[in-house]
């Protein structure tokens, strides 16, 4: 079988022809993902910058969800400080109240002091959040990363708030009589309560100060970071991102270049066939 062979004008159209169908292919998967840089075939060091981007950026945004959470288990903590401060309130009011009463009356009220004392430990135990309380217990700790370096971190550490602990908030039982620790049958016992509830009263006010120093402190960082994110997400977009309103005008050029190219295409065969009607 005899080998065709094309004309130089022929040739040069067809690779034209070639030549501008791949610049189109390109141009419409740039316009239907909208990326001008999907793989390192598109542009090896863009390709690779925008990929470091995005991975920091993924890194940040596992540290931001992190920070969050650290958020809400610190703002729990400290609605159960200040929880836990107004029944402390109410219990020295009963015990202002216990130096003026007797009988029934002080009977009635050393029950209802021992059982909001008792209050405090059951709403200390229940503040927990993910498996972790740091109202009930100086043992535990919240530790909050922010970001790849080890020492950027924050540890937040539990505080022992019950009642009755040696190291939490010295509240001894008001007793009944006996001469029990703490009893409310005389006035120095009494005075000695009192003194127990503003001690425990500042306590909470200190705790409350730090976690809510802590929180202003992770909001802060939560806010950096939720920036931060978005701004390496958005370097990474101009590397990588297609103009769509360029593409879309580059894509009109190159289908009339086609329509050229064809048409070019066509006047170099009429070529040929004139020189065919000459052996006709």
């Amino acid at each position: 079988m005899a080998e065709i062979t094309l004309n130089a004008a022929v040739r040069s159209n067809l690779l034209n022809l070639a030549s501008t169908q791949k610049l189109v292919d390109q141009t419409q998967n740039r316009l239907a993902t909208g990326l001008k840089i999907a793989s390192p075939v598109d542009g090896a060091r863009k390709f690779f910058e925008a990929k470091s981007l995005s991975d920091r950026a993924s890194d940040f945004g596992d540290r931001k969800d992190g920070i969050d959470q650290a958020i809400s288990q610190v703002k729990v903590a400290l609605e159960t400080v200040d929880a836990i401060d107004s029944l402390v309130n109410q219990l020295k009011g009963l015990a202002i109240s216990a130096k003026s009463a007797s009988g029934s009356e002080l009977a009635s009220i050393v029950s209802q002091y021992n059982e909001l004392r008792t209050q405090i430990n059951n709403l200390a135990a229940d503040a927990e959040y993910q498996g972790l309380n740091l109202t009930n217990s100086s043992s535990s700790s919240l530790s909050v990363s922010f970001g790849t370096l080890t020492s950027s971190q924050l540890t937040i550490t539990g505080q022992n708030l019950t009642a009755g602990s040696a190291a939490g908030l010295s509240l001894n039982a008001a007793g009944t009589a006996g001469g029990a620790v703490g009893s409310f049958t005389n006035s120095a016992n009494i005075d000695s309560a009192i003194s127990e509830l503003d001690s425990a009263i500042t306590t909470l006010r200190g705790a409350a100060s730090t976690l809510g120093s802590n929180v202003a402190l992770l909001q802060t960082r939560l806010d950096f970071t939720s920036t931060y994110v978005n701004a390496l997400e958005e370097g990474s977009s101009k590397l990588t991102l297609a103009d769509i309103n360029e593409e879309g005008a580059n894509l009109v050029a190159l289908q009339t270049r086609q329509q050229l190219g064809i048409s070019s295409l066509a006047f170099a065969g009429q070529s040929e066939q004139s020189v065919l009607s000459l052996f006709r």
